[in-house]
């Protein structure tokens, strides 16, 4: 998830796109850089790290033009760096990307073969190459974009220069966002609103498959095959700081609904679907280094930890290799027993989270095999992973996590698919249905989100309670103690989460009319049980809210209250029952006032002791 901004006008480019930049520092902080057309030719200024290191190398070599394009970066194929930073350039073609090219590695063994060469480890550039092989056979720079274009798979926002077209700017999108703002004989392109608000509150959004060439102080607006459109503009009235979280109130709430882009990303050109397999580019094991693997420890903290709960349960069924979950703050103090068939995996979102940093390095001591999963790329962790796999969520802004909890879970899903090929527990036909599994649930994280509304309503009937308890068996359990984290987090409300069989043994005793019992009771191996456990809470008159599947009239005629949920294979149900938690704890913490975002007493990134 980057940051892009384009200008086309009479002003200077390079005062506007640096702005904007700013305003979408929240998308990507890795490295940044500005491109501007002037004098028959092209300049390209780039800098790792934040904005501001951009902004003091331009007070030193300034960029003069009227048309130009910037970037504002969060990596995702190669580390942050001056050299991987956009704009990238090949030939006459100067290009801004955001979003995952899944077959740029294809694309750039073929533009190899004919004799390109690549400066930075980026998908993006290959673009830029494509569009420059293509002018070779295709003079005319409008066709050989939609050329090229047609060839990406993937998602991509692009904005595109040709210097030897110095009065046109080209964009265009297929999967990731981008909105064009329309002045008074000037043009704005940005991945998001907020960039452009100061100039133009008319803003005409793009939709998948779209493009926009802006020459001769007009707009036209196509299909990326060729198609015209005619494109109507809104008028946009949102506040700057609303703006900034896309017309949503809080990051938390954006942040909940990007949960099946974020998806979408964490999985692109990553599934080898006739092969019922996955490829992850940075694990770096081999499949008999994998075969190996005797026994794994999955160490984190927080948020992370419960998804690694979630993972033993994948590896340990899928894989048949046994699987222990540690705390990270207590990794280091317990003795642990490791080898070089053990394997400890990490997580991590920031990759910088100090208690999982030392014990990864406890672990490397002690000469176990080792990998990471964070969300950061070139992150502490992620440099001292014997293998990482990287979770695609984008920077998260609010504290409480959403969106990296749930693309932990797929990374986690995704590692289980290589492992149980490579130790022979996963056949082809098994790792292709998961994967058919897999490619649905962005479509249904969509429909889940639909409840917003309706939990909503739900959130102001039980928002006084003190206390909460949440229930759920099996890999539902791991859901459970996330589900009640994240409304301690935000809303500081007492909130317990437990396994459903345990009621009996203590929990039940805290069961009356005063606290409300949140039950997840999906059908699945584990329902029967389930249900039997709420029916134990209500004899003792309390509170039940299940959340349950769609159309179960059993749990709808039993509970108080129910959110009901669309089915799907019962290893990937929890990433579907996680969204109306998050919901319920969103709403509730709205309705009574506290900083959704910045909760007391806590921080994004853990990153002392």
């Amino acid at each position: 998830m980057c940051g892009i901004v384009g200008y086309i006008g009479d002003q200077q480019a390079t005062p506007i796109i640096l702005e904007g930049l700013k305003k979408l520092e929240y998308r990507g902080y890795d490295s940044a850089g500005i491109a501007t057309l002037a004098d028959g030719g092209s300049a390209i200024r780039r800098s790792q790290g934040k904005l501001i290191n951009l902004e003091n190398f331009l007070r030193d070599q300034p960029l003069v033009g009227t048309v130009g394009i910037g970037h504002t970066r969060w990596a995702t194929h190669g580390r942050p760096s001056e050299i991987n930073a956009h704009p990238h350039k090949a030939g006459p073609v100067i290009l801004v990307h955001n979003g995952i090219i899944e077959n740029h590695l294809q694309l750039k063994n073929q533009l190899r073969q004919v004799g390109h060469t690549f400066k930075s480890e980026t998908d993006s550039e290959v673009i830029a190459h494509l569009i420059e092989e293509t002018l070779h056979t295709e003079a005319d720079f409008e066709k050989a974009v939609r050329q090229s274009l047609a060839q990406l798979r993937g998602a991509y926002a692009v904005c595109i220069l040709n210097e030897k077209e110095p009065g046109c700017l080209l964009a265009a999108k297929q999967g990731s966002p981008m909105v064009v703002g329309l002045g008074e004989g000037e043009f704005f392109v940005a991945s998001d609103v907020p960039a452009i608000l100061a100039y133009t509150r008319e803003m005409v959004f793009m939709d998948d498959g779209e493009m926009v060439i802006f020459r001769n102080g007009s707009a036209h607006f196509s299909t990326i095959a060729g198609a015209p459109l005619d494109k109507q503009a809104r008028h946009i009235d949102w506040s700057p700081l609303m703006a900034e979280k896309g017309g949503y109130r809080h990051f938390m709430l954006k942040e909940i609904h990007e949960q099946p882009r974020a998806v979408r990303d964490t999985i692109a050109g990553r599934l080898l679907e006739g092969d019922g397999d996955v490829h992850l580019e940075t694990l770096q094991f081999s499949d008999r280094q994998l075969a190996a693997i005797k026994r794994i420890v999955i160490i984190a903290c927080g948020t992370s930890w419960h998804s690694a709960l979630l993972g033993k349960f994948y590896i340990e069924g899928l894989c048949r290799i046994p699987v222990e979950v540690d705390f990270a703050s207590e990794f280091r103090y317990r003795s642990p027993v490791m080898d070089e068939n053990t394997l400890a995996i990490v997580i991590s979102q920031s990759g910088e989270t100090a208690d999982t940093l030392a014990a990864l390095r406890e672990a490397k001591s002690l000469g176990a095999m080792n990998m990471a999963i964070c969300n950061v790329v070139d992150s502490s962790i992620a440099r001292e992973a014997a293998g990482v796999i990287y979770t695609h969520a984008g920077p998260e802004i609010g504290v409480a996590s959403t969106k990296a909890f749930v693309t932990q879970l797929i990374a986690l899903y995704l590692f289980t698919i290589r492992l149980g090929r490579a130790n022979c527990t996963i056949d082809a036909v098994h790792g292709q249905r998961m994967i058919a599994s897999l490619k649905k649930v962005s479509g249904l994280l969509v429909e889940t989100l639909k409840l917003n509304e309706e939990v909503e309503s739900i959130a102001k009937k039980y928002m006084n309670a003190r206390d909460f308890l949440y229930l759920g068996r099996g890999k539902n359990f791991p859901i459970a103690l996330e589900g009640a984290l994240k409304l301690k987090e935000i809303s500081y409300i007492h909130a317990e989460g437990y396994p459903a069989g345990e009621m009996k043994h203590g929990p039940i005793a805290l069961i009356d009319e005063e606290v409300p019992v949140v039950v997840l009771v999906p059908k699945g191996s584990t329902y029967e049980k389930t249900l039997s456990n709420m029916e134990e809470i209500i004899a003792r008159g309390g509170r039940v809210i299940a959340v349950c599947s769609v159309g179960d009239e059993d749990v709808r005629d039993r509970a108080e209250t129910t959110i009901e949920i669309p089915s799907l294979d019962e290893d990937l149900e929890p990433l579907l029952l996680s969204v109306p938690l998050q919901l319920l704890a969103y709403h509730i913490a709205v309705l009574k006032g506290t900083d959704v975002d910045q909760p007391r007493n806590l921080a994004k990134s853990v990153t002392v002791e």
